[in-house]
């Protein structure tokens, strides 16, 4: 979408100084030319952004910010009948696979029904963004009852989520993935940053126990001097208007463990890990993967109060590519900048709202189509702490590095 006006044309057509100090201009209409031969690592622009979220939104088409609840309940249908698809042919055929097909057809579901739930996890943190639709109460219902079906608290995770969209990027109050100075560092962490044996156990460790530590004892989130936790209502993550909806969260993770301990009972240990254990790691794992992936890259710029704004902040996360997963996963990953920007747009819209803002964000908008199981290994190995540049007139922006 074109923007047109005397007023607006002065004030995008403008010069920024990039890192290499070459100059990319933008003109009228607010298109940037980002250069075409820009490499993912390359750093993003730290200066202050020549748009504001308004032009941001100017340019997105209107009906991206159009929730609808009847399409919205049809994606939740479409991953419930795919996970009931799988768990039928689960239950009904693996028994009877022989040797060795069974040994194979176990991993399968595992897999795909564990995708399938990343979806649904996706879209109970939709409904936390009130994404879902234009009725408060119905998106919370839905997100209750979705998260609280995959052992995630509802609202604990929605309040301190929404405190990372407020302040994304802050080194000082930003809610997860708050990077380390090194000074800060465990005296492990050099053991195992430059060992791949030690890399890899702690990766391991970070995608299957990351998420229920982050709930339970808020570990890689935002340092409050005092135990935090999101199953406490009085934890100092939540204000006291907040404490009741966080009782309400922990009543449906303990609900759904209550159901789970009968089923366990009644068809066994073994059948409970293997139908729906084993799934939710995977949900796990993904969902602690896919947000590392978005704050955690070494083109990504974190500031402290002299340079932190909130526009700046959004603007510090990255877009991947996970293939046919984008999908699966509601496009969460590879719109995540635009996700930033406005969160209440439904995921069906994010991809439209994604191409419309990219020519204005320029080089400010970033992607990284790596992989993401190179990602993983290359940022859990380059991104240890932050630092500034040595010399730079920038000492509120500290960038990643595994320098020892």
């Amino acid at each position: 979408m074109a923007m047109t006006g005397r007023t607006l044309r002065s004030h995008l057509n403008f010069e920024i100084q990039d890192r290499r100090g070459s100059r990319t201009k933008m003109g009228a209409g607010g298109n940037m030319s980002a250069p075409t031969t820009k490499k993912p690592l390359q750093r993003v622009p730290i200066s202050k952004p020549p748009f504001t979220l308004g032009d941001i939104k100017k340019v997105i088409p209107p009906h991206c910010f159009q929730r609808s609840l009847i399409r919205s309940l049809s994606y939740v249908a479409h991953d419930l009948i795919l996970v009931s698809i799988f768990y039928y042919i689960a239950t009904t055929y693996f028994h009877l696979l022989p040797s060795p097909y069974s040994y194979l057809a176990w991993p399968a579901y595992w897999i795909v029904q564990g995708c399938v739930c990343t979806g649904i996890w996706v879209i109970a943190h939709e409904c936390g963004h009130q994404a879902f639709s234009d009725y408060p109460w119905i998106n919370d219902t839905v997100g209750l009852i979705l998260h609280s079906a995959l052992l995630t608290p509802y609202f604990s995770w929605k309040y301190s989520h929404r405190r990372h969209h407020s302040n994304t990027g802050s080194l000082e109050r930003d809610e997860n993935y708050v990077p380390k100075y090194k000074s800060q560092l465990r005296w492990y962490t050099k053991v195992y940053a430059n060992n791949p044996l030690g890399r890899l156990f702690m990766l391991a460790f970070t995608l299957t126990a990351g998420l229920h530590l982050y709930f339970a004892i808020n570990i890689a989130g935002r340092p409050y001097g005092r135990f935090a936790s999101h199953y406490d209502p009085y934890s100092p993550i939540y204000s006291d208007r907040e404490r009741l909806q966080i009782f309400i969260s922990d009543v449906g993770v303990i609900a759904t463990s209550y159901v789970l301990y009968h089923v366990a009972i009644t068809q066994g240990l073994t059948w409970l890990v293997c139908i729906y254990g084993v799934p939710l790691l995977i949900v796990n794992a993904f969902i602690v993967l896919i947000t590392f992936l978005h704050h955690t890259h070494p083109s990504l710029p974190h500031y402290d109060s002299y340079e932190w704004n909130w526009l700046k902040g959004a603007l510090a996360t990255v877009d991947r590519d996970y293939g046919v997963l984008n999908n699966i996963f509601h496009h969460i990953a590879d719109t995540h900048v635009v996700h930033h920007l406005f969160p209440a747009i439904p995921h069906y819209h994010a991809t439209e709202a994604t191409k419309a803002v990219k020519p204005l964000l320029g080089e400010f908008y970033q992607f990284d189509g790596t992989p993401f199981y190179k990602a993983m290994w290359r940022d859990f190995k380059e991104c240890i702490y932050v630092e500034t540049d040595e010399g730079s007139q920038h000492k509120g922006v500290f960038w990643y590095t595994n320098k020892f």
